[in-house]
């Protein structure tokens, strides 16, 4: 049995759907009740209440720890959840933490993602570590406004960042879960080129075979926006990578082609797969 928690979410849904396709039994864990894949098992738990993944974790040899953004709030304490699994007889954990830990590790949310790294590798288990950039699917902030205005609107519209689909996370993910040629493996994930917001727009456009303006923020509007769905100093953060990357940001890493022996999917392929959500 392998547990993905943050199951329905876009790394999670398309971790379980390869798992169970490939044969395998799986527990998709998310807070509310959700539709999973046929012959996919469903419970609802809290990760801040580790005590409550005890029904998930019973009888399983892997996990895959996706963590939510409350889990990084003052007095939460994400160890618990290894510890939770360790107790439970789980032989393997996957964390999905951040590049940030390395690019920028003095920010709070780095330093508890970096503690809960160090944790993992302390816990007595197999163990695997992916460091995410930025996700493809952030593009999906814009699809309301291409939607009803055939507009993207961002701030620092030609500055880029090698963005990556989360299908590639999930697949990589997958990998390190099932093959034991990864543990120990810690994987920075990136796309397989730089992209800039205004190249973004157009690809979006290109997938929707129609015109798609491109509309500049400046970084307070950006942040009044952003602020309404994240603590405002997770806003501040992603804006300093967004407006000025550094030169690990600006990094393609060849781990995701190391791992999956494939490149990356571009940006276009994801827009083109998601296309949906923007007419």
């Amino acid at each position: 049995m392998i547990v993905v928690t943050g199951a329905t979410g876009n790394i999670g849904r398309p971790l379980t759907q390869a798992l169970a396709k490939a044969g395998h039994q799986v527990t998709a864990v998310s807070r509310h009740t959700a539709a999973v894949p046929n012959g996919v098992r469903h419970v609802v738990a809290d990760l801040a209440k580790p005590a409550s993944l005890k029904p998930a974790l019973a009888g399983a040899k892997a996990l895959f720890l996706l963590l939510s953004g409350d889990l990084h709030a003052t007095g939460a304490n994400p160890a618990d959840i290894i510890s939770e699994a360790a107790a439970s007889g789980v032989r393997r954990v996957v964390l999905l933490s951040t590049l940030g830990v390395v690019t920028r590790p003095s920010g709070q949310t780095r330093i508890a993602m970096r503690a809960l790294e160090d944790t993992l590798r302390e816990s007595g288990l197999e163990w695997a570590i992916l460091r995410p950039g930025g996700f493809a699917s952030n593009a999906l902030w814009w699809a309301e406004s291409v939607r009803t205005q055939q507009v993207v609107a961002a701030p620092f519209g030609d500055v880029g960042v090698p963005i990556i689909d989360p299908a590639d996370i999930a697949a990589v993910a997958a990998a390190c879960l099932l093959e034991d040629r990864h543990t120990g493996g810690v994987y920075e994930l990136t796309g397989p080129e730089v992209i800039t917001p205004r190249q973004q727009a157009e690809a979006i456009a290109a997938a929707l075979g129609s015109p798609v303006r491109f509309h500049e923020l400046t970084r307070d509007e950006a942040k009044t926006a952003m602020s309404q769905s994240m603590p405002a100093e997770l806003a501040n953060d992603t804006l300093d990578i967004l407006g000025s990357p550094s030169p690990a940001e600006l990094r393609v890493s060849p781990d995701v082609q190391q791992v999956l022996g494939r490149a990356p999917h571009p940006f276009a392929e994801w827009a083109t797969r998601n296309v949906a959500a923007f007419r």
